[in-house]
């Protein structure tokens, strides 16, 4: 993955300057990508994590070496929904506002129907959808306050696509497209009754983006023949970069995005075609 050295603030269009985006899930893989690309679009940055302590500190260090004063890192468990309210009040707190929230966190707990026990499915559940409701609930109060905001959901292929095994992750994936559909719409009601004319600034935005196979830990443990077998669904023929993914989100995070609601972009070199 590209280092925060190599893509650097001095290559920054600053399209986000001054934002402040929340990231779950942002100290590693895909997040830690789109965390990278806010920051060197002139966001200050506040990424989540959970469980994985070291990489988070390691982040950090990089992060706030080539983003001084803009980076924070804040552990919370996005599958209980107190703590999901905690992390978006002190990213407030911390930073003062909340301008994009980016719902990238999930876990997997792959098993076949007849073999998965309730609390594979109800933990997969909890966390990959509805941690993405509880932050976006939170989210919404203060952005409906300042007329404007962004909240874009990181999906999955196998939410549209279905995967053996994965009937917990790609319910919860496939779950975020009516979450993203349902939010676009309550937004613009919403803002309107609270006095914000549609169509006047850069408005309150729901987006949805659904990666494909990307080159992450998730895919590092995979034998080769199993990734010959992934390259060659995919029409370019190659494995995704989590930079990809990272580069559609700050798209979607753009004040000039604000004509683009309540859509699911496909990143997946053609796997769904």
């Amino acid at each position: 993955m590209t280092t925060a050295t190599e893509q650097g603030p001095s290559s920054a269009n600053r399209s986000l300057q001054d934002k402040v985006a929340l990231v779950t899930g942002g100290t590693r893989g895909i997040g830690a990508a789109i965390s990278h690309r806010l920051a060197a679009d002139g966001a200050h940055v506040a990424a989540g994590y959970w469980r994985h302590h070291e990489p988070a500190e390691k982040f950090s260090a990089e992060m706030t070496a080539a983003y001084p004063g803009r980076i924070t890192v804040h552990h919370g468990n996005i599958g209980d929904a107190e703590d999901c309210r905690r992390v978006v009040r002190e990213v407030i707190d911390q930073h003062g506002r909340l301008d994009i929230l980016v719902n990238n966190g999930g876990i997997t707990m792959d098993k076949i129907v007849r073999k998965m026990a309730d609390e594979d499915w109800l933990r997969v559940i909890a966390v990959n959808l509805s941690g993405a409701f509880f932050l976006s609930q939170a989210a919404l109060e203060h952005m409906m306050e300042r007329g404007t905001g962004r909240i874009i959901n990181i999906s999955s292929a196998t939410g549209e696509m279905g995967g053996i095994g994965q009937a917990n992750y790609a319910a919860s994936k496939s779950g975020l497209f009516g979450l993203t559909k349902s939010l676009a719409r309550e937004t613009v009601f919403m803002l309107a009754r609270a006095g914000h004319p549609v169509g006047d600034g850069p408005g309150l935005t729901v987006n949805c983006v659904t990666p494909g196979y990307i080159a992450t830990d998730m895919l590092s443990s995979i034998p080769e023949k199993v990734m010959e077998t992934f390259r060659s669904k995919i029409p370019v023929g190659r494995i995704g970069r989590p930079e990809e993914i990272a580069r559609v989100v700050a798209f979607l995070a753009d004040d000039e995005s604000s004509y683009i609601t309540g859509q699911i972009w496909a990143v997946n070199g053609g796997l769904d075609m």
